[in-house]
């Protein structure tokens, strides 16, 4: 079965998303969407670089506008990581996204128009050699579709994709990516199994309309860990309503977990009972926050514990963490307390640390 698992991931089609290579076993990549205006350039880079820092490796922004897609050219030269430019139903948006820098696009077929329409989509994307993710969503399956299976199916997604995929190459043209997305959990995992053992196009997966920061890293978690460890799924993006940082964390922290991306910091933390003394909840988000900023000190592990009764013997595991006491808490290395910090200076005690292991290893 593993190597079966294997087999998925490794033998997809290679796919060059701007300097980002897909498929083919490449590392699996992460995505996020821009929630801002495409037509505000200022605000979209500004977001965009954020995503950046946190560790986005691919970008989407919404094209609705001709003034959206002329916008693309100013933000593609201000950023670091391929822009993919989302369309829907006006195919000379795709055009000019295409025109104005886009390093892929992302279409439903279905919603573009005609097939001339659809053609000049691709023949634009051909000479260009720009990738275009065949899009489906279970909100957007045809009404033949619906009928054929009694309403939406992971087999009526899978037969979209496959239909507006084999559309594409009929007109001559096979750089593409397939997603296909449900907010129905399972229903989303089978519709990847299906599609994984008839398609070798490189697929990017994610749960759609998945939901706020809580509900929606529960969906995701859950969808995305069965599929990914299946060996399934190229390119990942967590959807959550809120800021998108939040989904690159999300994201980055689903993939080490599977053990499909090494790197960055893991923070444990205790859940907290009537013994805590120091504002734990608090801290242990600063910390995870702050960590992201270390994502060269690979393996390190940060305990955040709440008091000093089972702190210190918990926190014995980690390279370095804090137990709370009254206003107070011990910092703590390789398990042995080293000295006291008031409550207010563990945050920046932590990160200098963290600074100096960093240095010690660049040594």
């Amino acid at each position: 079965m593993e190597g079966e698992r294997e087999h998925m991931r490794e033998h997809t089609k290679v796919v060059r998303i701007g300097n980002v290579a897909i498929g083919g076993g490449n590392p699996v990549a992460i995505q996020s969407m821009c929630n801002t205006k495409t037509e505000d350039v200022a605000s979209t880079v500004s977001q965009i670089l954020r995503l950046e820092r946190a560790g986005c490796e691919i970008i989407r922004v919404a094209v609705p506008t001709m003034e959206a897609a002329k916008a693309l050219r100013e933000i593609r030269s201000r950023i670091h990581i391929p822009l993919v430019a989302d369309i829907h139903f006006d195919y000379r948006l795709a055009i000019a996204a295409m025109e104005n820098g886009a390093d892929k696009i992302r279409i439903n077929p279905g919603n573009i128009g005609s097939s001339d329409r659809v053609r000049a989509v691709v023949e634009t994307a051909k000479e260009r050699n720009i990738p275009i993710r065949v899009g489906v969503n279970s909100g957007s399956l045809e009404k033949e579709l619906l009928a054929k299976y009694g309403g939406v199916t992971a087999e009526g997604l899978v037969e979209s994709a496959l239909q507006k995929t084999a559309m594409i190459e009929d007109m001559g043209y096979d750089n593409l990516v397939i997603s296909i997305k449900s907010s129905d959990v399972m229903m989303c995992v089978k519709a990847h199994e299906l599609i994984a053992s008839r398609t070798d196009y490189p697929l990017h997966v994610g749960i759609t309309e998945a939901g706020t920061v809580a509900s929606g890293n529960i969906k995701s978690a859950v969808g995305l860990g069965i599929i990914l460890h299946e060996g399934i799924g190229d390119t990942i993006r967590v959807s959550l309503t809120g800021d998108p940082v939040e989904e690159i964390k999300s994201a980055k922290l689903i993939l080490r977990t599977l053990g499909l991306r090494k790197g960055g910091i893991e923070v444990v933390s205790c859940p907290t009972c009537g013994r805590t003394r120091i504002d734990l909840i608090g801290l242990a988000n600063q910390v995870e926050s702050m960590v992201t900023e270390f994502d060269d000190l690979d393996g390190v592990k940060v305990a955040v514990m709440g008091c000093v009764v089972n702190g210190p013997g918990e926190a014995r595991e980690a390279d370095i963490g804090v137990a709370g006491g009254i206003g107070e808490g011990l910092l703590i290395k390789k398990g042995e307390a080293v000295r006291k910090v008031p409550e207010g200076e563990l945050l920046s005690v932590l990160r200098g640390e963290l600074e100096e292991m960093r240095r010690e290893r660049r040594k």
